[in-house]
């Protein structure tokens, strides 16, 4: 995350990570995999890559500063404006103060909302279960590969997708759980990719501060470290009277994520954010013709739920996974929302068909995103543009 948003209280995470959540439901994995994904400084990258001048330069988003009088607080800001120690959340006014140098600029929530959506489509075309946390930080369920180093792979070819269509970086951590996940992709940010493995959770998650662990706060790190408990390694080694006295009721799940104990799910949305369907082909397939078939039916099956819902949509994305497990997405948006089955069936058609030639596919899939409700007797996109 940018760090725009304050982080979440210790006892909503732990009620995340409760025990008995687990992710089994017909799942027959042996490993779990979780990948987090935390695009970089993502506002200001996004001005960045807006305005080419600014690279390079301490960027602020945020209040206007008025010389060092304004009011409000920095939403976040580039990692060369961290360098003279601003942060975010900071008062504008100390922002300046600190680095009056800075270029200041107010934030322009459409474009990186927009931004967001585009990223988050080719995020989600890799995961077997998705959860978007926030404009810029998602988890995928990449349990299906049942290997850390294919995992690994896909993160490479993740960043590489993200680079190439959005020019943006995004850090990654791969664990075996989302707290794990979340640790390893704050380890080496800007443009990190970091993998812990359920054998390196001593060697790597120990030696470091206490306070890394996800909804342990300030006040909650320096009670610890009073009590001799400054690293994950001490918190995980700690005896429990003791953590009781300091965490009360949380003294055994937060010694649990210290250990990479973690069972809390990959959650998948069920709001109307977007609609998908996918199918896994009994035998890999190496017809494209039966391959378009498919997602001409998929696109037919979403039709009817975007009418049924009095739903148009915006985005359209193919997902294609090939026998090797290595999987792409690709998004485009069109020029108006709609639920017209050829429109979007044209688009998925060109989206599909630079990728199915290449290897025989596993698995197909079709997502429409960027719902809106608008007149009902506005059904083409010919007749919603007019």
């Amino acid at each position: 995350m940018n760090g725009h948003v304050p982080s979440p209280p210790l006892e909503p995470l732990l009620q995340d990570s409760d025990p008995g959540m687990h992710l089994t439901k017909g799942k027959s994995h042996t490993h779990r995999i979780i990948l987090h994904a935390d695009m970089d400084s993502f506002y200001a990258s996004v001005e960045m890559r807006e305005h080419p001048d600014l690279k390079g330069k301490p960027v602020v988003i945020g209040a206007d500063p008025r010389e060092g009088s304004g009011r409000g607080v920095v939403c976040t800001c580039s990692y060369e404006a961290r360098k003279y120690g601003v942060r975010s959340a900071m008062p504008i006014s100390h922002a300046y103060q600190l680095c009056p140098h800075a270029v200041f600029l107010p934030p322009r929530f459409a474009v990186y909302s927009r931004t967001s959506e585009r990223v988050m489509a080719i995020l989600h075309g890799y995961a077997e279960k998705f959860e978007q946390v926030s404009i810029d930080e998602a988890y995928l369920d990449l349990s299906y590969l049942e290997d850390f180093t294919d995992a690994e792979q896909i993160a490479r070819q993740i960043k590489e997708e993200i680079h190439l269509s959005e020019q943006l970086s995004c850090s990654i951590g791969i664990g075996p759980g989302k707290v794990v996940a979340k640790i390893a992709s704050d380890l080496q940010k800007p443009g990190g990719l970091v993998v812990i493995t359920p054998g390196q959770i001593k060697e790597i998650l120990y030696p470091l501060p206490v306070s890394r662990i996800p909804g342990v706060g300030r006040k909650t790190g320096e009670a610890l470290v009073q009590r001799g408990i400054s690293t994950v390694g001490d918190l995980a080694e700690a005896d429990i009277q003791q953590l009781m006295g300091v965490l009360g009721r949380w003294a055994v799940p937060l010694q649990k994520l210290a250990r990479g104990i973690d069972d809390s799910e990959v959650r998948e949305h069920t709001d109307s954010k977007s609609i998908s369907r996918e199918v896994t082909f009994e035998t890999d397939i190496d017809s494209p013709s039966v391959i378009l078939e498919t997602l001409e039916g998929m696109a037919r099956e979403l039709g009817k739920d975007l009418a049924e819902r009095n739903l148009f949509a915006r985005t359209v994305t193919v997902k294609i996974r090939f026998a090797d497990f290595a999987t792409f997405s690709r998004s485009r948006s069109l020029p108006c929302p709609t639920r017209d089955i050829r429109a979007i069936l044209s688009a998925a058609r060109d989206l599909a068909l630079p990728l199915i030639s290449k290897n025989r596919v596993r698995l197909a899939g079709l997502r429409l995103s960027s719902l809106s409700h608008v007149d009902r007797n506005q059904t083409t996109i010919g007749e919603f543009c007019g």
